[in-house]
């Protein structure tokens, strides 16, 4: 029996659409016990104890992945990533699935490996890369086989999520991003997202709320967002250095270099329209966890 807590995720940063990602420190804790037969779940809603579960389908893809049988499994889940909600919960039960049957046959896989078998069940390792390492991550695929590198934040910098209380499917903010984009719109968002990187390891404010804008995705997806405009405009008032999109969304973020940034917005935030929770999230830089 073992227990795996994987970080909560935000994945894009503006404009590394697809591309970038970071571990922030809100977990999802599993743990998965063997069994001679039969599949059982504790903490987890009716709908989702099934096979289907997505903690359950990576564990089986490792055991296939060593040449080993699926035992009868008993999963305990204490979830405190809110799903739907761009912060890359389908991607930390996948990690914690594919960890958790690794550590119970020895570990035989490195990270690098788990990588590879939880992105062939997501299709796109922009969450999955810092869920599984920790810290800011880039990162592509090529010939089925995901390539990263790891990047440092300031430590100066923070981030602040600001959460709706409505969920926000993948599906849906997929559908409303156009099939083609101008050629100018791509060059922005290259030439951005290599300039962030750099910036957010060197704390330099100025470039970051400059290189942290995009063309590609959030001007799109913040029409799904009931009150997205007037977050934005609060979060500048209070000081933030940049304001964007967490993954698809609803989740919006707040990156911030000062200190008093989260008591300033907890004071106004209920100027806000709809409900809105507030959760300071500083970076994780372990990602997974097995105990």
């Amino acid at each position: 029996m073992v227990t795996v807590r994987v970080p909560a995720t935000t994945a894009n940063l503006g404009p590394g659409f697809d591309t970038l990602g970071l571990a922030l420190a809100l977990y999802n804790t599993l743990t998965f016990e063997e069994v001679p037969e039969g599949l059982y779940f504790e903490g987890v809603e009716p709908d989702y104890a099934t096979e289907e579960n997505l903690a359950v389908v990576s564990y089986k893809a490792v055991l296939a992945k060593l040449g080993l049988p699926m035992p009868g499994l008993r999963v305990s889940i204490r979830a405190d990533i809110p799903i739907c909600r761009g912060l890359g919960s389908s991607a930390a039960l996948i990690a914690a699935g594919a960890a958790g049957a690794n550590a119970n046959h020895g570990s035989p896989l490195t990270r690098e490996e788990l990588l590879a078998v939880c992105n062939d069940i997501e299709g796109h390792p922009d969450n999955l890369a810092p869920a599984i390492f920790g810290g800011l991550v880039a990162s592509f695929v090529e010939n089925d086989r995901p390539y990263i590198a790891r990047y440092s934040l300031h430590k100066s910098l923070r981030c602040t999520a600001l959460i709706p209380d409505f969920q926000l499917s993948t599906h849906l903010a997929r559908s409303v991003l156009p099939k083609e984009v101008p050629y100018g719109d791509a060059i922005f968002n290259v030439s951005r997202t290599a300039v962030l990187l750099r910036a957010l390891e060197n704390g330099d404010a100025e470039t970051i709320s400059v290189a942290l804008r995009d063309k590609l995705h959030q001007p799109f997806r913040r029409t799904l967002i009931p009150g997205f405009d007037e977050a934005e405009a609060l979060a500048h008032d209070c000081g933030c250095v940049a304001f964007f999109l967490s993954g698809a969304g609803p989740t919006l973020l707040c990156l911030s270099a000062d200190p008093d940034f989260d008591e300033k917005l907890a004071s106004r935030l209920s100027r806000l329209p709809g409900h809105w929770q507030q959760l300071p999230l500083p970076v994780d830089h372990e990602g997974i966890i097995v105990s």
